[in-house]
């Protein structure tokens, strides 16, 4: 059973991150994932619908229907054992392609480079950045028991790959990001934005998909709105892949953001 969902409101509510107005715009299935479309996997309907929101300003879309969970009711409903069924690539492959991709763009700079991974879950990233040859590489995750110590000091880089869209507290998240990263540090993550035509789609589009945690989907706008709030740049590499910085790095200064290639397909 799901329980203490937000009730609808067919009213309009402020975005959480502009404050402009965020009117209903559709509802899905408990259940849709993005499973569905990446490997065919369908699960069978929950009955319980969850509607999601789009900002008129910035364009973020969202859900508030678990904003009233607390981290032990989204292990029960979400991150459970079944999580795997959503997203088979979480635990060891994308984590590995990343931790390759990081390590190809930092090589020369990786001995100087404290990395803090926000949200990775299991460690499989920093463990092989750390076989790589990092100063250090840390995992944060709060929803993990084993990494969830917060961690001291600045890091020169801050990776977040796949955990934006499972905010619940946009805002506060990134707020909280930025806060281990070093004046001169970047940040580096994932997160897919919607496509041009994404009204073609609408809520049908694979990456929202509530079972996934997918709650937060946004903009390249939103983003830029997010990070510029505390005086950070942003950059969009691809739909996909993205940078915030204060000030980019002088030992980074080697990287055409215009021309990063993606690192492993966020299948979560």
């Amino acid at each position: 059973m799901i329980d203490s969902l937000r009730p609808f409101s067919a009213a309009a509510v402020p975005c959480k991150i502009c404050g402009g107005a965020a009117a209903p715009y559709g509802v899905v299935d408990f259940h849709k994932s993005c499973a569905e479309a990446t490997n065919g996997v369908r699960l069978p309907l929950s009955g319980v619908p969850i509607y999601y929101r789009r900002c008129a300003v910035c364009d973020f879309l969202f859900t508030d229907a678990f904003d009233d969970w607390s981290h032990d009711q989204f292990k029960a409903h979400i991150y459970n054992d079944d999580y795997q069924t959503v997203d088979p690539d979480y635990r060891t492959r994308r984590p590995s392609e990343n931790a390759r991709f990081v390590a190809q763009l930092w090589d020369a700079h990786k001995a100087q480079t404290r990395v803090l991974d926000y949200g990775g879950g299991n460690d499989v990233f920093c463990t092989a950045l750390r076989a790589g040859g990092f100063q250090a590489a840390i995992t944060y995750d709060p929803m993990t028991p084993e990494h969830a110590r917060r961690p001291s000091g600045k890091f020169e880089l801050v990776t977040c790959f796949e955990t934006l869209e499972h905010l619940p507290d946009p805002a506060g998240g990134i707020a909280s990001i930025l806060e281990y990263a070093a004046e001169t540090g970047l940040i580096f993550f994932s997160t897919c934005t919607p496509p041009a035509d994404f009204n073609n789609y609408g809520l049908h589009w694979w990456y929202v998909g509530p079972r996934n945690g997918h709650i937060s989907i946004f903009s390249r706008q939103s983003l830029k709105r997010a990070f510029a709030v505390h005086g950070y740049k942003y950059v969009a590499c691809s739909d996909n892949l993205h940078l915030a910085f204060r000030k980019l790095p002088q030992f980074l200064a080697h990287l055409d953001t215009s021309r990063l290639d993606e690192p492993a397909p966020a299948h979560a």
